[in-house]
Order: C-alpha cells, then sequence, then structure tokens
C-alpha cells in the first residue's frame, strides 16, 4: 500500500507539470494578442519555464540528496500550485514570464526528486516498470493538455488554464503530503560525506553556466551582446567541471560522466531526442491554429494523438526495457523520431489534417519506445544515494533540450517573419518558418541517434 500511495504521487506530478506545459501551448495566440506583443516574446512564456528548470534542477537534486526528498519534493508542489494561481491574476506580460520562471524553480524541485523517491521504493527488477507509469502520467498531461487546454482558452480564457493547473496542484500535494515519509524520504538520500556542507559555488556556477547559454542562444538575433552571453555561459560550464573535479563533496560527480559510457551517451542522447522533439506541439498548434483556422479546442482534440500514444505504449517499454537492453528500444525510437520530423518539414498550406495526425502518431510510438528505456539506462548506472542527481541530470538533459528547441524556434521565427506577430504574417512565411524547423530538428534527432547507438559498452576508456 505505502509503495503505490508513492507510485500515486510520482504519477500525479508527472502528470500536472506537463499538463501546464502542454495547456499553455493552445493559448499562445490568444497570449499574443491579449499582452499585444510579438511572437518572439510571447514564445518566452514557455522560455521561461523550461530555463529555468533547467539551470535549477541539479542543484535541487543535491540538496534533496543531501537533506530529505520527501521535503523537497512537497516544497516543489506547493509553490507551482502557488505560482500557477498567481498567473491567473497577471496584468503585464513581464509578471507572467516571471511567475513562469519562478513555477520553473519548482519545477526543479519536483522534476529532482518524484522519480528519484519512486526508484527507492522499488526493487531495481521492477525499476523500468514504475517508470513507465511515470512517463505515462507524464504524456497522460500532455495528452489531457491539449484537448482541456484548448476547450478552457475558448470557452473561458487563457486565466483558466492557469486555474485548472492549481487545482490539479493541490490534488498532487494531498497524494504527497499522504505517501508514507519513510518510503518517500529513503536512506539513500543522505549523502555519506557532508563535512564539507553543501557546493554552493558549484551550484552557482552551475546556475549561471545553464541560464547564461540558453539565454544568450535564445536571443542571438539580438546583436552581439547575446553572443558575448553565450559565450560567458560556456566559460561558466567549464569553470564548474574544473571546480566539481576538485571539490570533496560536488553538486555532481563528474565521474558519472566519465567513468560510464551508458550514462554518458544515454544522457547526451536524451537532450537531442528532447531537443528534436519539444517543439512539434507548438509548432503544429500554430499551423492547425493559424494555417488552417481551427478553433483551439478543435485544435487541441487534435494534438492529442502524439502524446495519447506515448501514454499508451510507455508503460510496456518500460517493462521491456527491465528484460531487453534499453539501447536497442531507445535507438529503435530515435530512429522512429527522426523520420517524422523529417515528415514534418513537408507539411504546406494544402497539407490535408490526416497526414499531420499520421505523423504525430508515429511520433508518439517513436517517443515511448525512447523515454522509458533510455531513463532506465541512466538511473541503472549510479548508487541510490545519487538518485536525487542523476534524476536531476536526466531532468536537465531534458529541460535544457526543450529550452534548446525553443531558442532555435525563436532564432527561425525572428529570420522570417521579423517582428511580425502570427496573425498578421503571411501564410508563406510561417510554413517556410516551420519547414526550415522541422529539417533542423531532424538532423539533430539523427545526431542523437548515433550517441544511442554508441553507448553499449560499460566504460568509456574500453571504447
Amino acid at each position: 500500500m505505502n509503495n503505490k500511495r508513492v507510485l500515486a504521487a510520482a504519477m500525479i506530478t508527472s502528470f500536472m507539470t506537463t499538463f501546464m506545459s502542454s495547456s499553455l501551448n493552445l493559448s499562445i495566440p490568444a497570449l499574443e494578442s491579449y499582452f499585444g506583443i510579438s511572437a518572439v516574446l510571447v514564445s518566452w512564456i514557455v522560455s521561461a519555464y523550461t530555463i529555468t528548470i533547467a539551470a535549477a534542477s541539479l542543484p535541487m537534486g543535491k540538496v534533496a540528496d543531501i537533506t530529505d526528498r520527501r521535503r523537497i519534493f512537497i516544497t516543489g508542489i506547493t509553490g507551482f500550485g502557488l505560482c500557477s494561481l498567481a498567473c491567473i491574476f497577471a496584468s503585464h506580460i513581464g509578471v507572467l514570464i516571471a511567475l513562469r520562471a519562478l513555477a520553473g524553480c519548482c519545477g526543479a524541485m519536483i522534476f529532482a526528486t518524484n522519480n528519484a523517491i519512486l526508484i527507492s521504493t522499488y526493487p531495481s527488477g521492477m525499476r523500468g516498470r514504475v517508470l513507465g507509469y511515470s512517463v505515462a502520467a507524464t504524456y497522460t498531461g500532455l495528452t489531457a493538455g491539449p484537448v482541456i487546454g484548448g476547450i478552457l482558452n475558448s470557452t473561458f480564457g487563457w486565466r483558466s488554464v492557469f486555474a485548472v493547473s492549481a487545482a490539479v496542484a493541490a490534488l498532487a500535494l494531498a497524494a504527497a503530503v499522504h505517501a508514507p515519509s519513510g518510503s518517500t524520504a529513503d536512506t539513500g538520500s543522505i549523502s555519506d560525506n557532508k563535512t564539507h556542507g553543501f557546493d554552493t559555488t558549484g551550484a552557482v556556477l552551475y546556475v549561471t553556466a545553464i541560464a547564461a547559454s540558453l539565454y544568450g542562444m535564445t536571443n542571438m538575433d539580438k546583436g552581439p551582446g547575446s553572443a558575448l552571453i553565450l559565450i560567458f555561459g560556456i566559460a561558466a560550464l567549464v569553470m564548474f567541471i574544473w571546480h566539481e573535479n576538485r571539490y570533496p563533496d560536488p553538486v555532481m560527480k563528474v565521474s558519472m560522466f566519465t567513468s560510464s559510457r551508458t550514462f554518458t551517451f544515454s544522457n547526451l542522447a536524451a537532450l537531442l531526442n528532447y531537443a528534436a522533439t519539444f517543439a512539434i506541439s507548438y509548432t503544429i498548434s500554430i499551423y492547425l491554429q493559424v494555417i488552417k483556422g481551427m478553433p483551439s479546442g478543435k485544435a487541441g482534440i487534435l494534438l492529442v494523438v502524439m502524446p495519447g500514444m506515448q501514454a499508451l505504449f510507455s508503460p510496456l517499454m518500460g517493462t521491456l526495457s527491465d528484460r531487453i537492453r534499453p539501447s536497442v528500444l531507445a535507438s529503435t525510437g530515435m530512429g522512429i523520431c527522426s523520420f517524422t520530423l523529417f515528415l514534418f518539414s513537408r507539411i504546406n498550406t494544402d497539407t490535408p489534417v490526416v497526414y499531420v495526425i499520421f505523423a504525430l502518431c508515429l511520433t508518439g510510438l517513436g517517443f515511448a519506445l525512447f523515454s522509458s528505456p533510455n531513463t532506465n539506462a541512466i538511473l541503472g548506472c549510479v548508487s541510490p544515494a545519487d538518485y536525487g542527481v542523476a534524476n536531476s541530470i536526466v531532468a536537465t538533459m531534458r529541460t535544457y533540450g526543450q529550452s534548446l528547441a525553443m531558442a532555435i524556434l525563436s532564432i527561425i521565427t525572428s529570420v522570417t517573419l521579423g517582428k511580425g506577430s502570427l496573425g498578421t504574417s503571411p501564410h508563406s512565411d510561417i510554413i517556410r518558418m516551420m519547414d526550415t524547423a522541422f529539417i533542423v530538428f531532424a538532423i539533430m534527432c539523427i545526431a542523437g541517434l548515433f550517441f544511442s547507438l554508441a553507448r553499449d559498452k560499460r566504460k568509456i576508456s574500453e571504447a
């Protein structure tokens, strides 16, 4: 019974965080119109959330490992719900973006702990299965998000999306609070070496590196200042790695990457896969509403098919990854995603909607094949005491990849549409923006496929 409560808490939080992201995509045109802003600026409502999660996940994972994962978990849920509630009353785009960034900090607490708590509760032989259920909940959130978000946006307006998200957060909090503390704050969550305290310098360097590099990439079209910020972020990352190699109790053990080929290449595959696929729903929602003229509710129903396939097949793929080499399943999934991204790049104003639905279904199947097995492979490389950090690295790869996707899309949008909005730009320019983005994403996914195929040897030194 205790295990089931922990599983329920992990699944609800997995659902909650992705529901917010996917449901909000259907409100992008409405938000652009309400605040009177450009297509580039409105994308920051999404980017502020993902960049903050990417920057904060690793430090939060380390804090959870040396203190109490359950406490960090509950704090994250509470903060996420309060931020969603506050977004309802945002009257300025700057306030909304700031609240989304704060919600990202809280989301980092959740991502750093939910799966770490889950796999610490179940035996190793069931790791793939329970991760499959957690991933299925993630994609159920992605499935429900477009449908519910589209209906809410078209019926009650964009604020209602945040109201529902706050309500789901309250449900998640109830599940987390009632999960037994003995299960959620497992014995492996306490570091064996706390004499040196928390690595504040490493945490600051990491947050600076992630935030600066992503901000620089996202704003590359705005002049040389952005390029300098990107270079500064890369320099901070180099300093972070140098510092972590020398600190007695670092935020991240660099040896996780240097000693295990599977851990390193699985994370690189995750980074590229999420970067290649994250913007699909965002871009296709624009296509259906702006090019095809669909109301947000109908567009949301069509967008359900991709996460629906992911939710349907993820538990099965997670279970199979306990029996079949995860790299085989994950590489097959990446191959399918690469193919479908090329399918998306062929979309034009006359493309039948059934073509879009087929490509979305195939992408959902490919991602289900990739996600659970890949996460199982990564977490199988570390000890229970490092689950929080390892899970945070997975979350960072996911959110950094998602932020990278939005950065690339923002640059392409800026080049093709300039300062024009989605509502006023010619359809031919919007199609050109979409096709260019999907070709770039397909190339990235193929690169990730090579890393996925090359991870089988356990030690990098053996390669």
